[in-house]
């Protein structure tokens, strides 16, 4: 199918660039502490604790199934919506285009949103034990949107309502998830490493936000003058014949 090479790409780096974000990156150490039972000190004792590693590792798998499960869902009530409007795609397309432009700007921090720039987040101030509290801990942080990753997110799941089946969509924010996923499964592996890493990437946080509203800017863009679809037509016509196969088989 046509585009969808391109949306799971985008999808995934989107998911990458929410973790390196000034609201996520920061906050990584503290999650990790919440979701293992750990103290931040244990934390960076870890390296000589093969069996608590294993455990941190553990811990992180089921934080990622909590969040995917939420942004999946999303995902796949996006597309459906799209598919109640399908007589107004080429509306939809231009007003998500305007809508992924503004957030743009917004992430940018060239245009101030009082509304976005507030947390709309359910803390857990005691985690249940075990792996079920990492899941539910992984669904609160999907469902309570930061300044960073909400628009980000709104931006993918606007792409998401332009798809053609809910398959495309699931796909996608699965697509997203595992972007935001990976790093933070590598992190929880070397957190002896992620912390003097931090201290070196925090200066560069004001370019990671700027390079991210501009993506969203040029996507806006793309969206708005229906470029998108010339792009997703072109990366199709490139596509391996293997890779349309696989695919369409997931697309079923």
């Amino acid at each position: 199918m046509p585009g969808v090479e391109v949306n799971i790409l985008l999808a995934m780096a989107a998911g990458l660039l929410s973790f390196l974000s000034p609201c996520v990156l920061p906050l990584f150490p503290s999650y990790l502490s919440f979701i293992a039972g750990l103290s931040f000190e244990e934390l960076q004792g870890t390296v000589a604790n093969p069996r608590t590693r294993r455990a941190i590792l553990a811990n992180s798998l089921f934080f990622v199934l909590g969040f995917s499960l939420v942004f999946i869902a999303l995902g796949a009530g996006a597309t459906l919506l799209g598919q109640a409007l399908f007589q107004s795609q080429a509306v939809i397309r231009r007003v998500g285009g305007a809508f992924v432009i503004l957030m743009g700007f917004y992430v940018a921090g060239w245009l101030r949103i009082p509304f976005l720039m507030r947390e709309w987040r359910a803390d857990l101030a005691n985690r249940p034990a075990g792996y079920l509290g990492a899941v539910l801990t992984g669904i609160t942080f999907a469902a309570g949107w930061t300044p960073c990753i909400g628009p980000i997110l709104g931006s993918i799941l606007t792409l998401a309502t332009m798809t053609q089946t809910a398959a495309t969509g699931i796909l996608m924010l699965a697509a997203y998830s595992l972007g935001l996923a990976i790093p933070f499964l590598l992190c929880s592996l070397m957190i002896d490493r992620f912390l003097p890493l931090f201290d070196r990437f925090k200066r560069f946080f004001p370019v990671v936000t700027r390079g991210s509203g501009i993506i969203l800017i040029v996507v806006g863009f793309l969206l708005v003058t229906d470029y998108f679809a010339v792009l997703s037509r072109l990366a199709f016509s490139l596509t391996p014949d293997w890779v349309s196969k696989i695919e369409r088989s997931l697309l079923r």
